[in-house]
Order: C-alpha cells, then sequence, then structure tokens
C-alpha cells in the first residue's frame, strides 16, 4: 500500500536501466534486511509496468484503472504467491507450499493466450519449503514468454543456490539514521524520530513496528538495568523479564518485542568495542554505558556471540512454549556473568 520507494534509489536506477535499455531479466531477487522497501519496491515495478508508465521513480498515477486494480489484488496480469492460510489451524501456514507455485504456473500457462507481460511477485521466496522451491526452479529453468518473476528475500541464503544464479539481484541497503529520521518526521512520528532510527538499524518497517509497540521504553528499560552491572539490579532485571510475558495482541508479541531489543542492544554493544559508542544514542546514557561495557575488540566478540547463541536459545525455548518471562530473565542473568560486565566496576 505504500505508494513510493524511499531511499532506494539505486536500486530503482538500476532496474528501469535495465527494462528501459531492453535488458529486463526474467527473475528478480530483491534482498536486504526486513522493512527497508523491498515489497514496496516490488509493487511499484508491477504498478509501473503495468501501466505503461515511463517515470524514472517508477511512480505511477494511483487513480489509474491498472494501480486501482493492483490495489484490490484484481489485476489478472499480476499473482501474489505468499503463505497461505490454514483454515484448519485458523492462521498462516509456516512455509510457502508447493500447491502455491502450482498455482504460479497455471497463472503463467493461462494468461499467455492473452497475451502482454504477467507478473508475479513471491513474498517471500525464502518462506519456500522445498518442493516449493524444487518447483519454482524449474520454472526460472524455462521461463515462460513476457513473465517477469519478482521475489523478496530477506535471507537468500536460505535460497537454493541454483535459485538464486537464474536471477538478477537488487539489494537495498539500510538507510542512514538521518535520512531514516526525515522519513519517520514525514510520517508523523517527530520526537522519537532520531532515537527509532538508530535502534532500527535504517530499517523503516522496524522503526514503525518499534513505535508502535513502546519498544524505545523497553529499550530505555535494559540500558538502565545494564548500567546496574556489575552488581545486577535482580528486581528491575525481573521486572524486564516479566514486560516479555505478556499475549500477543494486534500491536505485536511482548516477547518477541523484548528479544528484539536485547538483539538490538548485544549488537551496538559489539559495534561499540570495535567502532566507538554508537551515535546517535537510541537511549539515555546508552553511549556512556557502552563504552565502558565494550571498550575493546576483545568485549565486542563475546557480546557478538552471546548474543547469536542465547537468542537462539530464547526464541527455541518459546518455540516449545516455556515461560517466556523465564526464558528472558535467563538471559539477562546469564549476559550479566560475561566477563566485560564483571570487568565493568574496574573500568568505570
Amino acid at each position: 500500500m505504500t505508494p513510493r520507494v524511499i531511499g532506494q534509489d539505486a536500486a530503482v536506477g538500476a532496474f528501469v536501466e535495465a527494462a528501459q535499455g531492453d535488458r529486463l531479466h526474467h527473475a528478480w531477487l530483491l534482498t536486504g534486511p526486513r522493512g527497508v522497501g523491498k515489497a514496496t519496491l516490488a509493487w511499484a515495478i508491477a504498478r509501473w509496468l503495468l501501466a505503461g508508465s515511463d517515470s524514472p521513480t517508477l511512480s505511477v498515477d494511483a487513480s489509474l484503472p491498472e494501480a486501482r486494480r493492483i490495489a484490490a489484488l484484481s489485476e489478472p496480469r499480476l499473482m501474489l504467491i505468499r503463505r497461505p492460510w490454514d483454515d484448519k489451524a485458523g492462521r498462516l501456514r509456516a512455509e510457502i507450499t508447493v500447491d502455491e507455485i502450482r498455482r504460479l504456473l497455471s497463472f503463467f500457462h493461462l494468461s499467455s493466450a492473452e497475451g502482454g507481460r504477467r507478473i508475479a511477485i513471491i513474498d517471500a521466496a525464502d518462506e519456500m519449503n522445498t518442493a516449493a522451491a524444487n518447483a519454482l526452479l524449474k520454472v526460472l529453468e524455462e521461463p515462460p514468454a513476457d513473465a517477469l518473476i519478482l521475489m523478496i528475500a530477506h535471507q537468500p541464503a536460505r535460497l537454493l543456490p541454483t535459485i538464486r544464479s537464474r536471477c538478477r539481484t537488487l539489494r537495498l541497503s539500510p538507510l542512514p539514521p538521518r535520512r531514516m529520521a526525515e522519513i519517520l518526521s514525514d510520517l508523523g512520528i517527530d520526537e522519537d524520530a532520531e532515537p527509532l532510527a538508530a535502534l532500527s538499524d535504517g530499517s523503516v518497517g522496524e522503526a514503525l513496528r518499534l513505535a508502535g509497540q513502546g519498544g524505545l521504553d523497553r529499550y530505555q528499560q535494559l540500558v538502565d538495568l545494564f548500567a546496574t552491572l556489575p552488581r545486577l539490579d535482580r528486581l528491575a532485571a525481573a521486572g524486564f523479564a516479566d514486560g516479555a510475558a505478556g499475549r500477543a495482541g494486534a500491536e505485536g508479541d511482548p516477547f518477541d518485542l523484548t528479544i528484539t531489543v536485547l538483539d538490538r542492544f548485544l549488537t551496538r554493544l559489539a559495534r561499540a568495542g570495535l567502532m566507538g559508542p554508537p551515535l546517535p544514542q537510541a537511549a539515555s546514557g546508552e553511549g556512556a554505558l557502552m563504552a565502558r561495557l565494550s571498550p575493546d575488540d576483545h568485549a565486542a566478540r563475546i557480546w557478538a556471540e552471546a548474543q547469536a547463541r542465547l537468542s537462539a536459545r530464547a526464541r527455541a525455548g518459546r518455540a516449545v512454549n516455556l515461560d517466556p518471562a523465564a526464558l528472558v530473565m535467563d538471559m539477562v542473568l546469564e549476559l550479566a556473568q560475561l566477563p566485560p560486565a564483571q570487568a565493568s566496576l574496574t573500568k568505570a
């Protein structure tokens, strides 16, 4: 639904140049972190091509019939492939199934008689199961005439190498904090735009998610908690952990938000040991705390290894319905015992 692609001029320019130079590959892989505009770009490309626009920015008049049909998912020349709905479970399936790719084959076959360009968007391609990936590979090996496949991939390494090799890649990059702050301000987020830009790591989508779930408050709570090291305030730690135990709702999952905040904190700690305290700060006192807890590359490696190990362990525990507050508390207590955390007393 986003009307324009923001801050991805290089990717837009590369596609427009290929299309206008008659070098339009039949399959494109749109990669980059979540929330930087991959799906926005895919839909903008579809509107631009099907409406016959020549704008170098991929802009299309929203009142055009093609644009209205695409917005309503009723454009006959466009198919969206995504995880299907499971009626029995009452939720989306965990993967894109082979049946969805078979629908894509039928779409290309049946619409070929009408002539003209046909476009498929796969969102996200790295959610395909093995059977679906193999079926898609056959399409890529023998692409239908006038067919274009746009594949969104958050983790392209999960795709078959043979799929990646048959696609042209458009990599979308995280936006710098200053540009992010400008975009968030345009979206009506003024007061917290700069810290949100810092915490979301260049992803507009992630910044909006954090803003909607109170992510900055949770992050400030975490920074204040770690500021009590090396003598961890256990009461404050318990309060932080309890915040992960709420019920998931329309605004999001408190456990997922908590692990995301911890991941961001540990990642920024690791970077601080290599490049110095982050600017801009995402919370009050963050810079001074990170300078104390991560003064060198040795500390950076410890924090980075802890992030990968403990985050995966917590998410695996949640997947088997372990208590979310206990999982977070265990994670915090283990982090508090790491050498950089205990050494911070002598560094202060």
